[in-house]
């Protein structure tokens, strides 16, 4: 699976933001306060895996041309060349 340069970029950016709340949620865990530490871990692995399997209402464009041009353009095979 290959990222484009958006996708990179956004998967950078939800790094930023969930890297510094998955390590308070260790902190949190290992200083025991167990439910608040393992719901914070919880929320920052959601924030980086959430937006790459969701499909919002921006993406449908993008995956129906995506789609169109899967079915409209072949990959050439082998034995053509």
């Amino acid at each position: 699976m290959r990222l484009g340069i958006l996708e990179t970029v956004g998967l950078a950016a939800s790094l930023i933001f969930a890297i510094p709340v998955g390590f308070y949620g260790i902190e949190t865990f290992l200083a025991g306060s167990r439910p608040l530490g393992a719901g914070l871990v919880i929320v920052a692995v959601l924030m980086v895996v959430l937006p790459r399997r969701l499909t919002t209402p921006a993406d449908l464009p993008g995956a129906v041309l995506e789609r169109l041009v899967g079915t409209a353009v072949k990959d050439p095979d082998d034995d053509d060349q």
